[in-house]
């Protein structure tokens, strides 16, 4: 019993100091995102954000209906591979937020200033963690450059606009990116072999 208690005596205020460290951070990038803002770049970011699902459900749909289409037995069953990490990764999530339950930025600072104000909890970024699984699938799926570079910058960009609208905070964003991607990956045996 003493070894734990002399454990969490010596450690825990310096836990304690690194997670304060990380949400000043966290809270400070916000803030000097918020400053930097302007309408077209707004307008821009909120427009991905707004269509993320949109992006997230069509892709595996395109798929399915090509594979359909061509009689390609191997691209329904890449749809399945992607949406079905979808599904998951959507489930996963849900979990973890209301587990998690940390708070929106802009409810934790009155310094943040959020573009506009999105119910539910902040931990981790559904938005992010959508659009990863999706680029992570698809480049699985299909591993070229051409597929690989615009998958993954565009679900950088969402990223990057849950930070620009003031509605998630950095570590949320990486969590979300993390999940995105490891559930995509954990789903590679519904992928097909290489023709």
């Amino acid at each position: 019993m003493l070894i734990p208690r002399i454990f969490l005596f010596l450690f825990f205020p310096g836990f304690l100091l690194a997670q304060n460290r990380l949400q000043r951070m966290d809270d400070q990038v916000l803030i000097d995102l918020s400053q930097t803002r302007t309408p077209a770049k707004t307008d821009f970011f909120m427009f991905l954000s707004k269509h993320n699902d949109v992006v997230n459900i069509g892709v595996p749909v395109g798929l399915l209906a090509g594979g359909i289409i061509a009689n390609d037995k191997q691209m329904r069953q890449n749809a399945l591979y992607v949406a079905s990490s979808s599904a998951v990764n959507a489930l996963v999530t849900m979990l973890v937020k209301k587990a998690v339950k940390r708070p929106r930025p802009f409810i934790r600072n009155i310094k943040i200033n959020a573009v506009y104000h999105p119910e539910y909890y902040s931990f981790p970024s559904g938005h992010t963690s959508t659009s990863f699984t999706t680029a992570t699938a698809l480049s699985q799926a299909y591993p070229k450059w051409y597929v690989i570079a615009p998958a993954y910058l565009y679900a950088s960009s969402v990223s990057f606009s849950r930070l620009y609208l003031g509605v998630h905070y950095p570590t949320d964003v990486a969590a979300g990116a993390v999940l995105g991607t490891g559930t995509a990956l954990s789903f590679k045996f519904l992928k097909p072999d290489s023709k």
